[in-house]
């Protein structure tokens, strides 16, 4: 595809800028100001074109199907949008007095409210930049609890399931902590036999997603929670599959410690490139004088900024976090209401389970299938390999033909040739039923004409780019001399 200088022709312009300025240029420093600077020459509508053009090789849920698992793809509500486009919080600076910002530290101490009462947390810090980010600050308020009490030292591990989100090792290492794998079980589980004999007193947590990433659910939860506190340990649970539990079952009352939120998930902010995301840390009343400083709270009839806390971790993002974000997750839990949370849930349990059993016939699906999936279900192309090589990336190439957005592929790592599927609740039946359709055709041209599948997409400018290779030698910059 052309690039806006390939366009570029010399005279044209969209629009005329007064030559001669208003303001005085002698207070710009001599080593700031441009010289000799290239800017494409076009005129409006091509430039107009060129941009709509780029827009539309884009992928994004408003547009297209986006079932890509674990990550929650849901529709952004526009609505959210409009009351974080609102010029009392567009127009906000971060260094305002709380005098001048309580309808922001008002909202900011609401949501936290409401995100601990979802999940049974008397204390939610909303300072975290992302999901990683609030597993780090997770294991860093883990890390002070166990340093205050003397223990740090000694609990220098942290068990992980080897179906767990790969962020999970890579926060415990780099909060210092060594990980330990836990094996899953003949049903997809924690093997808990596995756990027992891991479980020392050098454990200083376990993490754990519930559901996990084969979207089933941890029947064994509440053992393993009391076991960990039996020996003296914490229970981590990874909140990115919250949106199939939220309603139902709450982390805190079945044990869980510390639980990070994912709010460009469960909460239908923003994802990726709409960002930024948003990963509040919910922690137990024992963990609370712990969390990031500082912390909102309600004070003679106002929102005041309490940092005078001598066990905080300290702060974790500048300010108080992305906090745009926060404006539109709280727009979505007021839309939600008091059943609502539980009718999402329900409604992505529904539709993960209805695609599934369509798509049983044309997929290996691991473990047992004689209970119910949650939000989101794992198939395996490994049969399609062994008879005709055909492999999960080419499946999520021929979706990207058909105008869907491919699942995540190869992950959970103990599934071979994996595809993680999650609709979401905001799907119709038959955007369903498209999908599964499609998914049927892919599997029939797998069989009768894998070539052509082999070499998926045909239909965008790119093919099958060496991702490893642009990766680490990125071609950023073009020649225009």
């Amino acid at each position: 595809m052309e690039t806006i200088f390939d366009k570029s022709r010399h005279g044209r312009s969209a629009h005329n800028l007064d030559p001669t300025p208003d303001f005085e240029q002698e207070w710009i420093p001599e080593n700031m100001r441009g010289s000799g600077i290239l800017l494409p020459e076009v005129d409006e509508l091509t430039l107009v074109r060129h941009y709509t053009g780029l827009s539309k090789l884009n992928f994004s849920v408003d547009a297209n199907f986006y079932p890509l698992g674990s990550c929650t793809m849901k529709y952004n509500p526009k609505i959210n949008e409009q009351a974080a486009s609102l010029e009392g919080f567009s127009s906000l600076h971060p260094l305002l007095e709380p005098d001048l910002s309580q309808g922001i530290l008002q909202l900011m101490h609401e949501l936290a409210r409401m995100l601990g009462e979802i999940a049974g947390f008397p204390a939610v810090t909303l300072q975290p930049a992302a999901g990683a980010h609030g597993e780090l600050t997770g294991l860093m308020i883990a890390s002070a609890w166990f340093e205050k009490n003397g223990e740090r030292d000694s609990r220098n591990e942290i068990l992980i399931p080897d179906s767990a989100h790969g962020t999970n090792p890579a926060s415990a290492s780099l909060c210092g902590y060594t990980a330990k794998e836990i094996k899953s079980d003949s049903r997809g589980l924690v093997d808990i036999n596995d756990f027992r004999k891991k479980l020392t007193g050098n454990t200083a947590l376990m993490m754990i997603t519930n559901p996990n990433t084969l979207g089933l659910f941890e029947e064994q939860i509440q053992d393993i929670a009391d076991e960990l506190h039996n020996n003296g340990s914490l229970l981590y649970m990874d909140g990115a599959n919250l949106n199939a539990i939220m309603g139902i079952a709450r982390p805190g009352d079945f044990g869980a410690d510390i639980m990070h939120f994912n709010l460009h998930k469960t909460f239908s902010t923003p994802h990726g490139g709409g960002g930024p995301g948003s990963g509040p840390v919910g922690v137990t009343e024992e963990l609370e004088p712990f969390i990031p400083f500082p912390v909102i709270k309600e004070q003679n009839g106002a929102f005041v900024l309490d940092s005078d806390r001598p066990d905080s971790i300290g702060r974790v993002r500048s300010f108080y976090g992305n906090t745009a974000v926060m404006v539109r997750a709280y727009v979505y839990l007021k839309t939600l209401g008091g059943e609502g949370f539980r009718r999402v849930s329900e409604n992505a349990v529904l539709n993960a389970n209805y695609l599934r059993a369509r798509m049983k016939e044309d997929f290996d699906i691991p473990f047992s299938t004689d209970r119910m999936c949650m939000h989101e279900f794992v198939v395996s192309a490994e049969n399609l390999k062994k008879k005709h090589g055909i492999t999960a990336l080419d499946i999520a190439k021929g979706l990207i033909d058909r105008g869907i957005h491919p699942p995540t592929v190869y992950f959970p790592l103990i599934i071979p040739e994996a595809l993680m599927i999650e609709p979401t609740e905001t799907e119709s039946i038959e955007a369903l039923d498209r999908f599964a359709e499609t998914m049927k055709e892919i599997a029939e041209q797998g069989i009768k004409d894998p070539d052509s599948l082999r070499n998926a997409p045909h239909s965008t400018h790119v093919s099958r780019p060496d991702e490893v290779a642009a990766a680490r030698d990125p071609v950023l910059r073009q020649d225009i001399s």
